[in-house]
């Protein structure tokens, strides 16, 4: 409901702010303060890395553009979003409505050290990304956000004469989700299982900049050139909201529930079962049938992931060696007696298949959750159980 109510609002804020907005660009050189806003993260998912929004106050007028607006509730946006078509706006509001959504959380401005020319240029590159007929853009949550519009909009007004800092970490996509995905374990599953191999490459500093919170330190140690000498980026830091450093996000899942512990429980569980049915010479069809039947399910979100979406990081992926729709196959055939065989061969190919990319792995670019293995070998475990009691049933059936 939160959420809901915030995007709503703000929303409407935007749609009648971009009406006004025309007025608000000048052609005039007068003086304006453009600020680069960053919002701690918050609870939800799609706050957990934070938020940027540039802010310009220019002749009294005080207007905040927002590149994170979306309808959660728009027609299929769960399917877009997974599709890679998902479609943003940037949107300029009123700064009075600048903390609304973010009152448990820190905000701070960071005044940026710009001529009044630049100021300007900052102003209408901004009021013209945000007339109506340009206002949507494709998002991409690593390449193209609500971080890195702001940031190109900087760049483009001071070129050459801008330069950051040293680079702190070097680290790839999937460490710097991880870095703030750390108390949510279960997302983070999720994404080490539809994110490929091309999140797993070393990133310049920029690149890392997809995260506001590194963008706002990046920002903090900038400098310009100006008149042949050298000057910080950032003329002044005001801490709008009193906020922690950790922002509203919950506390960390319990180690005991956390994936990991949970797949390993679950691992030893499928072989306890599967050395029962090894026992009594027969498959428990109920576990294959919901152990693929959630494997091939989860199988086809891989798959279209990787066939279909146009997201960037989701090809190649080797998850969908192991997570496929083909694994709803078992899932169906173990409850008919005619496709023996057929799942012979099914669980023969599988089992193969998951222990070459065991083997593997060690020398694949792509980085794993460590849950992942257990539950592979889950898989593993319920295929070598059918091949041994199938090939003990015929050997029973010659006799």
């Amino acid at each position: 409901m939160k959420r809901f109510f915030c995007v709503i609002t703000i929303f409407a804020v935007s749609v009648l702010a971009l009406q006004a907005a025309p007025a608000f660009a000048a052609d005039e050189q007068d003086s304006a303060r453009v600020s680069l806003i960053t919002c701690y993260p918050g609870p939800d998912a799609y706050e957990l890395y934070g938020h940027t929004m540039l802010r310009v106050q220019y002749r009294g007028a005080d207007m905040v553009y927002n590149y994170g607006i979306f309808d959660f509730d728009a027609d299929n946006f769960i399917y877009h979003f997974v599709k890679g078509e998902t479609d943003y706006k940037v949107g300029g509001y009123n700064g009075a409505y600048l903390l609304m959504g973010y009152q448990r959380r820190k905000v701070v401005e960071q005044q940026l050290n710009l001529t009044p020319e630049q100021s300007m240029q900052v102003l209408r590159a901004l009021v013209e990304n945000a007339r109506p007929e340009n206002a949507t853009y494709r998002y991409s949550y690593i390449y193209d956000n609500c971080a890195t519009r702001p940031r190109d909009i900087v760049e483009n007004v001071l070129g050459d004469k801008m330069h950051y800092g040293a680079m702190h970490d070097t680290l790839t996509f999937r460490q710097e989700m991880r870095r703030y995905n750390a108390n949510y374990a279960w997302l983070q599953l999720g994404i080490d299982l539809v994110l490929g191999s091309g999140i797993d490459y070393q990133l310049d500093y920029r690149e890392q900049m997809f995260v506001p919170m590194v963008l706002m330190q990046a920002f903090a140690e900038a400098s310009i050139e100006r008149d042949g000498n050298t000057e910080p980026l950032v003329s002044q830091t005001v801490i709008l909201n009193e906020g922690s450093d950790s922002g509203d996000i919950l506390p960390p899942t319990p180690v005991w529930l956390t994936p990991t512990p949970v797949a390993w429980a679950l691992l030893t569980l499928t072989v306890c079962l599967s050395l029962a049915d090894l026992r009594r010479r027969k498959v428990s069809r109920w576990l294959d049938s919901v152990m693929f039947g959630i494997a091939g399910l989860c199988g086809l979100l891989v798959f279209f992931l990787i066939f279909i979406s146009t997201h960037p990081a989701t090809s190649p992926n080797m998850n969908g060696l192991w997570l496929h729709p083909f694994a709803l196959l078992p899932a169906v055939l173990i409850w008919i007696k005619k496709a023996k065989k057929l799942l012979y061969f099914y669980h023969f190919a599988n089992f193969a298949v998951i222990i070459l990319l065991l083997a593997s792995w060690p020398f694949i670019t792509q980085v794993a959750n460590m849950a992942a293995f257990p539950l592979m070998l889950c898989l593993v475990a319920r295929s070598a159980s059918y091949v041994a009691i199938y090939r003990l049933q015929c050997t029973e059936t010659k006799k």
